[in-house]
């Protein structure tokens, strides 16, 4: 059984994951997720969703109702495969009277990293957030994005194979959350796994290679963004002139009209291009042909069984832009 898991492709694979707590509350409810090696997996829902009772069964911080699966190729607890982890909980807390550097040769001491090793990480991680002049200010007096800061290289000291992050950019300024992702890309470049828990739905939409959305207790939705919008695609092609003549005929290559807007559903393009010459054909003009694609609020929205028509931003084929932000 040991050698079946180690060779697993999954970095963390959980399957049926149950909680259930005092008073017959179902946390989870038989959650599966799966999360690839070397990849950075996002976890989003709303509030009471179950999703940091989950990362604590993760790190056996709480213990599952019921659980089965394997985190780096070893049964969920595995005591060797836990020293592998970096973890950043939500709402950490940190020793007052302790140094920044202090805190970090602190937790990577727990880790069993040797002293010498403290040392040089401790210096390395704390340049890499920008604390390097606060290692030797007690952490009573950081601020609260300071102590983020501090909680991501304390994550980090152990040179994790994966790196669990609850909310890593809480508390952070736009700049400091541009840095963060810049080193989550890093880290994955380097083959570090990385899972998210995060309430800013753009960060997940910019570093995430896959999401899992959890409602209720129970995964939704789970796949590549472009996975889980495949079925939101359409093009959107304003015109300019009398547009009501043609209604029904840009009705009949599948296409709606509102105003003088003709929306394509779908990849085909090929009806796209019917609607723009029959467009031209009928001496109107085109403003615009615009993709759209849902951005990961709508998917959220969707997937808690809100409006099926979702507000789709432009130009979101390409990418996931925008700073919107969800529940817990």
């Amino acid at each position: 059984m040991v050698a079946l898991t180690e060779m697993t492709n999954w970095g963390v694979d959980l399957i049926d994951v149950r909680k259930t707590y005092r008073g017959n509350v179902h946390a989870l409810r038989g959650v599966n997720i799966q999360v690839g090696r070397g990849e950075i997996f996002g976890l989003l829902g709303p509030n009471g969703a179950g999703k940091s009772t989950l990362v604590k069964i993760m790190m056996t911080v709480v213990r599952p109702t019921h659980a089965l699966g394997t985190i780096l190729g070893r049964p969920l607890g595995h005591r060797g495969k836990l020293a592998r982890i970096g973890y950043l909980p939500e709402n950490h807390r940190f020793p007052g009277y302790l140094t920044g550097g202090r805190v970090l040769d602190f937790y990577a001491a727990l880790a069993k990293v040797p002293k010498a090793q403290r040392r040089e990480r401790a210096a390395k991680w704390l340049d890499v957030v920008g604390m390097t002049q606060w290692a030797d200010t007690r952490v009573d007096r950081y601020s609260k994005g300071m102590l983020q800061r501090l909680g991501i290289a304390q994550a980090l000291m152990n040179d994790p194979e994966l790196v669990v992050l609850d909310e890593p950019t809480d508390g952070l300024d736009p700049v400091a959350r541009r840095d963060v992702r810049g080193l989550l890309l890093e880290l994955k470049r380097q083959g570090t796994t990385i899972f998210l828990n995060s309430h800013l739905l753009s960060e997940l939409e910019m570093v995430c290679d896959r999401v899992a959305i959890l409602v209720d207790g129970l995964v939704a939705r789970q796949g590549t963004l472009k996975e889980l919008t495949e079925h939101t695609v359409e093009y959107r092609i304003t015109l300019q002139g009398e547009t009501a003549s043609l209604a029904k005929r840009f009705e009949a290559m599948g296409a709606t009209v509102e105003g003088d807007v003709v929306t394509v559903r779908g990849h085909d393009t090929s009806r796209v291009n019917a609607v723009i010459d029959a467009a031209r054909g009928a001496a109107l003009m085109i403003e615009s042909v615009e993709p759209h694609r849902f951005s990961l609020e709508d998917l959220l929205v969707e997937a808690m069984g809100g409006p099926g028509t979702a507000r789709a931003i432009p130009g979101a084929k390409q990418q996931f832009p925008g700073s919107t932000r969800a529940a817990n």
